[in-house]
């Protein structure tokens, strides 16, 4: 695994946008924690640009991201904003430049896919708070991901979830993301190895039916009986039908993986939530699950 090389006052961050379309004017609040993070912003030709929900059609997005890719001044890449899209531009990408030289490219949610992506190329990645509204996250959100970029130590610790977690240590490398995306790439060049790994799982307004079928889907396809760990983030917003499923998310989840042995946790503060805390995806890590406690050590 390849870790990119740690930022430093002056360096150039690329602001682009894989999926949603979004404004300059939105993205004020990021610029400002970027001066004071001393860091200087390039926007992409995506900023601003439009086609349907999306930030520009598919050659634009592609191209953007493929300039911030190959520019020898941009040392990061952090992308704007969710939704969908990353997928319909991902194939076009060329990693030949970057691989040579890798920065570090931040997000979540639907940049699952460029996470995954990069685990296959053996390249870490920073699962963490888009551009949008990253001033409306906790204080913790923001000093996670600085504590990444810029080399610092990094721990996240948390009170464990006293009912649904099981206990145990773990080490591997990390992996995973939104579970929605996850479970979209399967049978793709970006498909996700698991066996011998930690996995991470989040989501947002989904059925609770289809979670359950997701969790299935990884299981029935191997991916979740060689973990070394799991680990559950938020799992936000989850709908139901007029007959109610009768479990939660979380209970799926727990159901799917409860003839394994390996630890897990739920309630991570990671996802859509307002406590979206950095992980360093591809990294290897320690997870140590009590019946008081989660700690993950980068």
């Amino acid at each position: 695994m390849i870790l990119p090389q740690n930022l430093k006052p002056g360096d150039l961050v690329g602001i682009v946008s894989t999926a949603r379309k979004i404004t300059k004017i939105e993205l004020q609040p990021f610029l400002t924690l970027l001066k004071d993070w001393q860091l200087k912003p390039l926007f992409g030709t995506t900023i601003g640009a439009q086609e349907n929900q999306f930030a520009g059609n598919d050659a634009l997005r592609s191209q953007d991201f493929q300039d911030m890719l190959d520019h020898p001044k941009v040392k990061a890449i952090w992308c704007a904003r969710g939704g969908y899209g990353t997928v319909r531009m991902i194939d076009a990408l060329d990693f030949s430049e970057f691989k040579k030289n890798p920065k570090w490219i931040i997000g979540y949610s639907d940049m699952t896919v460029l996470h995954s992506t990069l685990t296959t190329l053996g390249i870490a990645s920073l699962h963490a708070q888009i551009a949008f509204n990253i001033e409306q996250k906790t204080q913790a959100t923001r000093d996670s991901i600085y504590n990444v970029l810029f080399g610092n130590m990094h721990t996240i610790e948390y009170t464990s979830h006293a009912i649904l977690n099981r206990p145990g240590e773990a080490t591997g490398q990390l992996v995973g993301g939104n579970l929605s995306v996850l479970y979209s790439l399967l049978g793709s060049p970006s498909t996700v190895e698991t066996n011998g790994k930690i996995l991470f799982l989040e989501d947002l307004d989904e059925y609770l039916y289809h979670i359950d079928r997701m969790m299935q889907n990884l299981k029935r396809n191997g991916l979740l009986s060689e973990l070394k760990g799991l680990i559950v983030g938020g799992m936000t917003d989850m709908n139901d039908n007029a007959i109610p499923f009768g479990k939660t998310a979380e209970e799926s989840i727990r159901e799917t993986v409860e003839e394994y042995e390996y630890p897990v946790c739920f309630g991570f503060p990671a996802g859509h939530i307002q406590d979206n805390r950095a992980l360093v995806i591809s990294k290897g890590v320690s997870l140590h699950i009590s019946t008081s406690k989660v700690v993950l050590e980068f």
